[in-house]
């Protein structure tokens, strides 16, 4: 529980003090998804939604860009969305690795595991 306890306060940390670059990033999913709803006229709730989509991603092809420059800014949206989870994972993989070595005794595991 321990090990648990102490990833989510350091995960919580990580995202806090990583939180202007992750809403930078955000924000500008969600502009470059309004501009892909103008040029394709769509209604801003749908343009937000498929600019999600595409970040993460899924690309459930509901919605899909038409012409040329909204196809451009799909392929923006989708680095933007990659850069964005790639910080989350590595904030993730850091607190992970701080909170094992916070949780548990090495020395007496490679002890045990004889290395």
């Amino acid at each position: 529980m321990d090990f648990t306890l102490d990833f989510i306060q350091i995960f919580g940390a990580g995202l806090f003090y990583a939180g202007p670059l992750l809403l930078a990033l955000i924000l500008l999913i969600i502009v470059l998804g309004v501009l892909v709803g103008r040029r394709e006229g769509w209604p801003i709730p749908d343009a937000i939604y498929y600019a999600f989509i595409t970040a993460t991603t899924v690309g459930y092809g509901d919605f899909h860009p038409r012409s040329r420059s909204s196809k451009y800014l799909a392929i923006a949206i989708a680095l933007t969305g990659l850069l964005l989870t790639g910080i989350v994972v590595s904030v993730a993989l850091h607190a992970a690795g701080i909170a094992f070595r916070e949780s548990y005794d090495l020395p007496q595991i490679k002890q045990e595991l004889h290395l």
